[in-house]
């Protein structure tokens, strides 16, 4: 099975690291670079910075984990949303933004291929995580707003992107799709 991770970020990178020992193929989508701020909220090295972020996880990866992956060092769009999405036995969309999230939903409801949503409230006090069906994007309070910045909520991160790749895993496994509410007093799975 692949499983393509959508956003290397603050979730999707804690994910990719979690999800290492799955029997899965790993696809990691995202344009961005590696800044030197990213490091205190995201599973990068100091050797990363300036880097294309799917590039580097990969290459972290395969050097300390031993781990394939492919990596997809480009913006997903409508032109290239079948290249990246397609073949997939599971998407995470680990996306920030409600356009990138949207095209997600969009290609996976037409090709019926199961997708997890993951997200954390910008003030880092709750994060959730739901299969597609019981998702619905919406937008930020602000285009662009940074939600993981300065390693202000590294902890709730780790929890959320547990829970995320706890999830995925236990698809893999055996199918099952539970979701859940993360919040500081616990975690709601159902």
């Amino acid at each position: 099975m692949r499983v393509v991770i959508c956003g290397v970020g603050a979730l999707g990178s804690a994910v990719a690291v979690a999800c290492r020992n799955l029997d899965v193929s790993l696809r990691l989508v995202d344009f961005d670079r590696v800044e030197s701020k990213n490091l205190q909220s995201q599973a990068f090295v100091k050797q990363s910075v300036g880097k294309n972020k799917a590039q580097a996880l990969k290459m972290q990866l395969q050097n300390f984990y031993g781990v394939k992956v492919e990596a997809k060092g480009v913006r997903l769009a409508a032109g290239n949303v079948a290249e990246l999405l397609g073949g997939a036995g599971l998407v995470l969309d680990c996306f920030d933004n409600a356009a990138s999230r949207q095209l997600i939903c969009d290609y996976v409801r037409e090709h019926a291929i199961p997708c997890l949503h993951g997200a954390l409230s910008a003030d880092g006090t709750y994060g959730m995580v739901r299969w597609d069906e019981a998702f619905t994007p919406d937008a930020e309070d602000a285009p662009g707003q940074p939600t993981c910045e300065n390693g202000d909520h590294l902890p709730f991160i780790g929890i959320v992107s547990s829970v995320l790749a706890r999830t995925a895993s236990e698809f893999v496994q055996d199918g099952s799709q539970l979701n859940a509410m993360v919040s500081l007093s616990g975690v709601q799975r159902s």
